[in-house]
């Protein structure tokens, strides 16, 4: 279906991205790797490998493969407390990639030059308005506003309320892309109005017949509503814990003890903070690929948004972005 009235408003996305349709995948540890990845692009929106803690080496493969799977652009999410960032960003400059999206915090001292040394465009996140305006004057191309009922890593505040405050006062100076918690069409339309350039949407592709998740890490998301998807708990608040949402399962339990045990370690002085971090990301990241990778759905981490509720069955991601698209139209349409 055409719907100018939809191109219209997703312009500026698309002129950023270089695709057909302002929908982002979110970056998805173990997920959003090259099948998914290069399906979203080949499909018409903007696929975005999730690099998590991958080594240069492998980053270097995993962008190879994606290329070879599709010859349309896509970007590479990094995390900013990655020991090896700078080298990881020479993996993306190597490979000509379009564009980087920092996550987990500020960008480094000289990260964001590194970043746009090649001329690769530089999105980050924003989880707050002073922070928006801060990365807007250092110099990012464009921003992620993420809400709290995002899947994965979330900050305290609904995609709603940021959204809000956020829009009016950035959308003029910069693309803008909204995310959490979007399951369908009619959230699109309503952001674009605001002034969005486009979404981000992880949740709603898990289930894609192109996603390499395990069928019982898929089924496990079927099964589910939105009150299934929880938000982590910080039991130490010496503890530099960004809460995790995800499918509420014996794995979530299993957080709480890694928790104090790595604050049993700071007592003991034999961690620091830094060492502290990296060890409850590590926790993570081990977590989460026992459950998308090896099927373990009771103590492995079942990363997923609230919008979980809204995935219903497994399809391609050709028919997922033909579904959103076609229902953000007829919201359109249905405004007059």
């Amino acid at each position: 279906m055409n719907h100018p009235r939809l191109d219209a408003l997703m312009a500026r996305g698309t002129a950023f991205l270089g695709c057909e349709t302002a929908i982002m995948c979110g970056a998805m540890s173990w997920v959003s790797e090259r099948n998914l990845v290069s399906a979203i692009s080949n499909a018409g929106g903007f696929g975005v490998i999730a690099c998590g803690a991958m080594t240069p080496d492998l980053l270097d493969r995993e962008i190879a493969a994606t290329k070879a799977l599709t010859s349309r652009p896509f970007g590479v999410n990094l995390i900013t407390m990655h020991p090896q960032l700078f080298d990881l960003i020479d993996v993306c400059a190597k490979h000509d990639v379009t564009h980087v999206v920092l996550a987990g915090g500020l960008p480094p001292k000289g990260s964001i030059e590194a970043i746009k040394a090649k001329g690769a465009k530089l999105i980050c996140f924003a989880p707050a308005l002073a922070l928006a305006k801060k990365l807007a004057r250092s110099g990012v191309d464009a921003l992620v506003v993420e809400g709290m009922e995002a899947g994965g890593h979330i900050g305290p505040v609904s995609t709603s309320v940021l959204a809000q405050e956020i829009l009016p006062e950035m959308a003029a100076q910069l693309p803008v892309f909204v995310a959490g918690g979007i399951g369908r069409g009619e959230a699109i339309a309503a952001y674009l109005e605001m002034g969005a350039a486009g979404v981000q949407l992880g949740t709603r592709f898990v289930c894609a017949h192109e996603s390499i998740a395990h069928h019982a890490f898929k089924k496990a998301f079927l099964r589910a509503s939105a009150r299934d998807a929880v938000a982590s708990v910080q039991i130490d608040p010496r503890l530099p814990v960004i809460p995790v949402r995800a499918l509420k399962n014996p794995g979530t339990e299993n957080f709480t003890a890694k928790q104090r045990e790595v604050a049993n370690l700071l007592d003991g002085g034999s961690v620091d903070m830094m060492e502290a971090q990296l060890q409850i990301e590590h926790y993570w990241a081990g977590a989460l690929r026992r459950a998308v990778i090896d099927g373990d759905v009771e103590g492995g981490s079942l990363m997923a948004g609230q919008s979980v509720g809204m995935v219903t069955k497994e399809e391609p991601v050709a028919e997922i972005i033909a579904a959103l698209m076609s229902e953000a139209g007829a919201a359109l349409d249905g405004r007059g």
